[in-house]
């Protein structure tokens, strides 16, 4: 089968199309046929090895970096952290999924997905795929959508309560202005001046553009305000927030995520009732990945960067 390889870490030249053996999968296991995938920070993070913390920051996270991902590159050189497909085979002891079932899912730091073939656990972090989303638009889903409704979750967001998302039109973004919208909030999205009518589109109720006007000047002040990108300076973190206002940084507690079936299959139910939709900024195929790669490293993708595996 064909595999995109990061035998070492570096710029997006790094990655090398090859062939490689097809997976079998054991027992617990099942093999999903990719159809798809995408190209997020979290992927160019692991190819450069670089945490994206900080300067600071970064000098210290980068040896627990290697030692957790590999010293001269990768450990599992296969990278991808979200696919959707079909469940080609099942190992014997498995009950939960049969051959030919839609699903999406996330490897986490199993990585694997930049395969057109990858064999994950049962247990592991699976669903049937929204019966109304293409693959493209499902393989998003499985970490950005995830990652979005994890942490607003934390936020404990009541109806009419001021939300703010910065870096509205990002991939945890675009799913975070929703899911707040759904959770009853009011809410605020920050973005640049190129993608105000796109988190319009998505039901924010207000945009700001941060290239014209910064937020924590404003008189205005929001129950949760969510750095879905982390950019926010530490010195304007609270400016703008209530009193019992919550503050949430998406790196500060993307170590505390885990990813479960239960809320896999959550997006699902609202992708199928209408309330939650991927944006897809380009699309890629498998033989693009090197042009993938430079695209999302320059830091200005809308959405989703998805990737063709046929």
């Amino acid at each position: 089968m064909k595999a995109i390889l990061c035998t070492k870490y570096g710029p997006p030249e790094v990655l090398k199309m090859v062939e490689v053996e097809k997976p079998t999968p054991k027992g617990n296991e099942v093999l999903i046929k990719v159809n798809a995938t995408t190209v997020h920070i979290g992927d160019t993070k692991v190819r450069r090895l670089e945490p994206g913390l900080g300067p600071v920051k970064d000098f210290f996270f980068k040896p627990m970096m290697r030692i957790m991902m590999g010293f001269k590159g990768p450990r599992n050189k296969i990278l991808g952290m979200e696919l959707a497909g079909e469940i080609e085979a099942v190992g014997k002891n498995v009950t939960k999924f049969k051959i030919g079932d839609s699903v999406f899912a996330s490897t986490e730091f199993k990585l694997g997905a930049y395969s057109e073939y990858c064999c994950l656990p049962e247990k592991a972090a699976i669903a049937i795929k929204p019966t109304n989303m293409s693959y493209e638009e499902a393989a998003a889903l499985s970490n950005g959508g995830i990652t979005a409704l994890i942490h607003l979750r934390k936020a404990n967001i009541q109806k009419g309560q001021k939300v703010l998302i910065y870096g509205a039109s990002g991939s945890v973004g675009t799913y975070a202005v929703q899911i707040a919208k759904y959770f009853g909030a009011e809410v605020t999205g920050v973005c640049s001046t190129a993608n105000l009518e796109m988190v319009k589109s998505l039901g924010a109720d207000k945009v700001i553009d941060y290239t014209k006007e910064d937020f924590t000047q404003s008189s205005d002040s929001y129950d949760v305000i969510y750095d879905s990108v982390g950019k926010i300076p530490s010195s304007k973190r609270k400016k703008s927030l209530t009193k019992s206002g919550i503050y949430l940084n998406v790196f500060a507690v993307s170590g505390n995520i885990k990813m479960k079936v239960e809320d896999l299959n959550y997006l699902k139910e609202l992708c199928e009732a209408g309330k939650l939709r991927t944006v897809i900024d380009k699309r890629y195929q498998m033989e693009q990945m090197v042009e993938a790669h430079r695209y999302v490293d320059k830091g200005h993708k809308k959405g989703n960067v998805v990737i063709s595996i046929k």
